[in-house]
């Protein structure tokens, strides 16, 4: 299955179960790890398991293989590695502290739904 299919199944499953602030990042010329980046927030720990959790079983039921998970502990920041994409869900605290979409910057930005991480606000005051 190709990134752009499973970037559409998982942003669905985040959608379904109320994700926040999602934006996919195209990171191809930046990394050969992945094509795309997903990153969302949730509102606590247990709705970023559930994030997670969903865009993992959503994925696996479209027939797409889950290389691996990390962060379901602790659930501030969980992890999907699905290959051609990689999705970063994460508590808003936590998601303002590592600000992956400055830390990614020169990815080009394909999708994104809602108000940007309060960073992100300060970096483009900043380029005016």
């Amino acid at each position: 299955m190709d990134a752009k299919k499973l970037s559409k199944i998982a942003i669905k499953a985040l959608e379904d179960v109320k994700g926040k602030n999602i934006t996919t990042l195209n990171v191809t010329h930046l990394t050969s790890l992945c094509e795309m980046m997903i990153i969302a927030s949730g509102d606590s720990n247990r709705q970023v398991r559930a994030l997670a959790d969903h865009v993992r079983d959503k994925i696996k039921e479209a027939g797409g293989e889950i290389i691996g998970t990390e962060g379901e502990e602790g659930a501030e920041w969980v992890l999907v590695d699905a290959g051609d994409i990689v999705v970063h869900v994460m508590h808003p605290v936590t998601r303002e502290l590592y600000n992956l979409e400055e830390l990614w910057g020169v990815a080009t930005r394909l999708r994104s739904l809602g108000k940007p991480p309060a960073a992100e606000d300060g970096a483009a005051k900043r380029r005016k």
